[in-house]
């Protein structure tokens, strides 16, 4: 039996620079405090809880003043910046570079389309911490879609700006994208330029995982997929995986590990999320191991 670990899994760009924050201001604070889980993963939110990081909801952060508040790599709507004025917040800006970015795009786009009448819209999961502070960006007038009933909620009569939640399915936009196609067509009976607008804003470092995980669950016959219950990037990884790899098994940590999905010839695959750190795989290694004598390949 052998065991590798998928050497492209494990924190994003985004995700390690915000704990990478949290544990500098750590240092010389003995508080911080931070708008949401830090990341979409309850063992690493509670390593940093023993270090002093405490989790909090908006609602907390309107009774907060005078101190120290991270924002996590997903980003925050304009509503958390005038809050944290008012209340003398000392914000610890973490949010992710690329995410900046698409808030930026997000609101020159409403701009324009509140000129032309026009609808943004955007392909996430209602509720995310990333989606709140993009429609935070269109003063919560964006139709967020995940599903086909939810496109009812478009007028395709309307221009429409389309723009993706950044850990979203690349296939799953482009599905979208065409969806919207064919309804504009079917409701204005062709399509111009003008009526719809694409954008791409997924972010290529978490799309690349997609192919490396198709590779990487053909390579093993066993995947242990390795995420929190809470991450959105996780489910759709696993998914991937799964497609590929019928023995793949989606687990938050090794004490749901079943040593029934194991057999003595397996290769065996260990990956995870963007939000999966990469102690937590080796700790799934160690405990596969434990099971018996097992040669370790190395995965290059």
């Amino acid at each position: 039996m052998e065991v590798t670990i998928d050497k492209n899994s494990g924190y994003c760009f985004g995700v390690e620079y915000a704990i990478q924050m949290a544990e500098d201001e750590m240092e010389s604070s003995s508080k911080l405090y931070c708008l949401g889980d830090i990341v979409h993963n309850a063992m690493e939110v509670n390593r940093l809880s023993d270090k002093g990081l405490v989790v909090i909801d908006r609602e907390n952060l309107e009774e907060l003043h005078d101190c120290k508040v991270l924002i996590r790599a997903h980003g925050e709507p304009p509503e958390t910046y005038r809050t944290a004025i008012k209340n003398n917040i000392e914000l610890i800006d973490a949010s992710c570079p690329v995410v900046l970015k698409l808030q930026h795009r997000v609101k020159s786009a409403f701009d324009k389309m509140e000129s032309q009448d026009g609808q943004i819209v955007i392909y996430g999961k209602k509720g995310h911490a990333e989606v709140i502070g993009l429609t935070g960006q269109t003063l919560e007038k964006a139709i967020v879609v995940m599903d086909d009933e939810d496109l009812d909620q478009i007028d395709f009569s309307r221009p429409v700006t389309l723009f993706s939640q950044t850990t979203k399915s690349t296939k799953g936009f482009y599905e979208l994208k065409a969806k919207i196609e064919a309804r504009i067509k079917e409701a204005r009976g062709s399509m111009e330029e003008m009526d719809f607008n694409a954008n791409d804003s997924i972010c290529r470092q978490v799309s690349n995982r997609e192919p490396q995980l198709q590779k990487f669950s053909k390579d093993n016959d066993v995947i242990i997929f390795v995420a929190g219950k809470k991450s959105s990037n996780g489910k759709a990884l696993y998914q991937v995986c799964k497609h590929i790899n019928p023995r793949s098994y989606f687990v938050e940590n090794e004490t749901e590990i079943n040593s029934d999905w194991l057999n003595p010839a397996d290769k065996i695959g260990i990956c995870g999320a963007t939000s999966t750190p990469m102690w937590l795989m080796d700790q799934v290694k160690e405990h596969i191991l434990s099971y018996n004598k097992i040669s370790i390949k190395a995965n290059n």
